[in-house]
């Protein structure tokens, strides 16, 4: 019994030291938005990445010459490229980092254990349909006049970055969250590039692959806010009806559970990343 029991430690040791987390920001977020999370799990012995996408974070790129989606994503493509060709990681993304972690799905799945989506936007090939910008664009219209915007093409051209002004960002992002936390936000937010995300379309590139059974081989879990201002409830759950994950994890929070729940997230991320273990076992 002794020694079944330590051999089963073994195991879990070595796959908490395999397992790599790659964590993923939303809309004007950064790496900096994972901090507690990242605490967690670097001292559960987790490997953890977070990265900045193109000009967010500390990426120095100018956010109204960010035009497309591909631009945008590419820091991420890029790192997942970067990595050894059988390593494979848990990604997660956060709100509009959910559409980074669906293209990176359809361009690297094989590096794709697991993919998770954190109060994120779901969609199978991004915004293709009026109903895919209903189910996945914020509407913050009930608050009034709460976006600052950038036009980088003309004041004549569709708005290319936006931010949630200071005076509403926690209010609409944060209202669960500790108060250190949305200062710090507030701090750190930057205009996100609103062209190119919202023009998200993805396609598999390989005729030889059929991207719907690319992105279904690749398992998913979401995570819903039952609070979210942002991407709000009732539009997690038509993403999850039009597209469902294997699982859904549902949490009492804000859109920013790594600040207003982080302990159970991390929970969430750790379970889910386990069943994925589980899974390929079986």
């Amino acid at each position: 019994m002794l020694e079944e029991i330590t051999n089963l430690a073994e195991v879990s040791l070595k796959r908490t030291a395999t397992t790599h987390f790659v964590l993923v920001h939303g809309i004007g977020g950064g790496g900096w938005c994972w901090y507690k999370i990242r605490c967690l799990m670097e001292k559960s012995g987790y490997k953890v990445s977070t990265v900045d996408l193109k000009s967010a974070g500390i990426d120095p790129s100018n956010v109204d010459s960010v035009l497309s989606f591909d631009d945008y994503n590419k820091p991420l493509l890029d790192f997942l490229s970067s990595l050894p060709e059988y390593e494979q990681v848990v990604l997660v993304g956060h709100s509009a980092g959910g559409l980074s972690v669906t293209q990176a799905t359809l361009k690297f799945p094989k590096k794709i254990r697991l993919a998770v989506y954190v109060a994120a936007t779901m969609l199978k090939h991004g915004y293709l349909s009026e109903e895919d910008v209903k189910d996945g664009v914020p509407d913050l219209s009930e608050f009034g006049d709460v976006y600052e915007l950038g036009f980088g093409l003309g004041a004549n051209q569709p708005p290319t970055s936006g931010v949630v002004k200071k005076d509403f960002q926690r209010k609409i992002i944060y209202q669960m969250s500790p108060q250190e936390d949305s200062t710090l936000a507030a701090m750190l937010l930057r205009p996100g590039p609103l062209l190119a995300i919202t023009t998200a379309q993805f396609k598999e590139e390989d005729d030889d692959h059929d991207d719907t059974g690319v992105l279904d081989k690749v398992p998913r879990v979401y995570v819903k806010t039952l609070h979210d201002h942002v991407v709000k409830p009732a539009q997690q759950d038509a993403m999850v009806k039009r597209w469902p994950p294997a699982e859904v994890y549902v949490l009492d929070s804000d859109h920013s559970p790594f600040f207003s729940q982080p302990f159970l997230l991390f929970g969430f991320l750790v379970k889910a990343a386990e069943a994925s273990h589980c899974r390929e076992i079986i």
